[in-house]
Formats: structure tokens, sequence, C-alpha cells
């Protein structure tokens, strides 16, 4: 007589039970449509308004400059707001996960190359930027059959740096909050750097030793 595969669970499982071992339970599927993606997903498609808002008017209306520092900052915000929404309620998903990292990039990569176009930023602070960016995404898809290296503090900062800088220069403002937006922006890129820098220092060792590093920013 032949044994059904449902028998052969039970003679398994219903002693474990007994004996005070909880059944196994499957993953919890995450929906893909939730808070912490839907977040991500408002981000990206504020980048698009924020560029027309930004160049609206010729670059230096003192209302279309409000304008696009309000919706940088509410992408912004929405940026601090999915990864702790979807690690708090266990909603993080593979979507998320490739989706988050380019909503950033895109949002403070428009913003330096558009005030750069405008001539509010410095060119050689875009190319920083944009250049350590691009640099570190190739470096993950080269490592990331190795090891995976988690985003840090010190991306966290550098990231957190980067938008209160961009939001100044992006306001109207003149003299001393000029001055205050281009000495953070200095800030900025000197926390690029460094934890680009720092990343490609643990990447290298994720490399060698062929295992999952950890760093201090990405």
């Amino acid at each position: 007589m032949s044994v059904q595969p449902e028998e052969i669970d039970r003679r398994w499982v219903e002693p474990a039970v007994r004996a005070g071992f909880p059944p196994a339970q499957a993953d919890p599927v995450v929906p893909l449509m939730n808070i912490a993606n839907v977040l991500t997903m408002l981000r990206i498609a504020l980048v698009p308004l924020f560029v027309l808002a930004l160049f609206a008017g010729g670059g230096h209306q003192t209302g279309w400059r409000i304008a696009a520092a309000a919706l940088f900052g509410i992408a912004a915000i929405t940026d601090r707001f999915d990864g702790q929404l979807a690690r708090k309620y266990g909603l993080v998903t593979d979507f998320g996960k490739l989706a988050d990292p380019i909503a950033d990039k895109a949002l403070i990569g428009s913003a330096v190359i558009g005030l750069s176009i405008l001539g509010d930023l410095p060119w050689w602070i875009t190319l920083v930027i944009c250049g350590r960016e691009i640099g570190i995404t190739l470096l993950r898809l080269v490592v990331v059959r190795r090891g995976v290296i988690p985003a840090g503090r010190g991306g966290k900062l550098k990231t957190l740096v980067q938008s209160v800088a961009i939001a100044v220069l992006l306001l109207p403002l003149h003299g001393g909050f000029a001055t205050a937006g281009m000495t953070l922006m200095y800030v900025a890129v000197a926390l690029t750097v460094i934890t680009g820098l720092d990343y490609v220092g643990q990447a290298a060792r994720v490399w060698l030793a062929g295992g999952t590093g950890r760093t201090r920013g990405a």
C-alpha cells in the first residue's frame, strides 16, 4: 500500500506538536502594495514634478523655487519613513529593495544637476555626488554575489546632510542663508567621499573573504 505525502508529514508533525514544539509556519506573504512601497513610488512620482517646478519661470522665480523646495522636502521625508515602516512592520519586499535606492538617487541627482544647470551649484560638486552614487551602485552589482554590505549610519547621515543642503539652496535665500547652504553642501561632499571610500574598503574585504561585510556608510 502506498503512503501519501500527507501521511508522511503527519507522522513527523503530530509527535512534534505533542512534544510541545509548535508546528512550522510558512513565511508570511508581504503584499506589494503596502505603505512602505507606496511612499517609495510617491517619491519617484514627485521627481519629475520637482524638476518641472525647479525650471519653471526660468529657474529663479521666487514662487516656483519655493514650490520646488516644498516638493523636494516632501519627497525627502518619504525617504525617511518608508524604510522605517518596512522594517518595523515586516513590509520588506524585493521591489522595495530595488526601488528605494533608485528613488533616492533620482531625487538627489536631479536636484544637484538642476542646481548646477541654473548656476546655483558648482559642477564639480555635482560630479562628485553623482559619480560616487553611480560608482557605488556598480560596485554593489559586482560584490553582491560574494556578500551584502548594508547601509549604515554614515550613509544615512550623508543623505540627510545632502538633503538639508539641497533644500536650503533651493530656497530663494541670499546672504548668510545662502552661505549656510553652501557650507552644508561642502560637509555633504566630504561625507560623500568618506563614506564612498569606506564602502570601497568594505567591498574589497567582502570580495576577498567571500562573506558578508559590515559598513559604516553606503
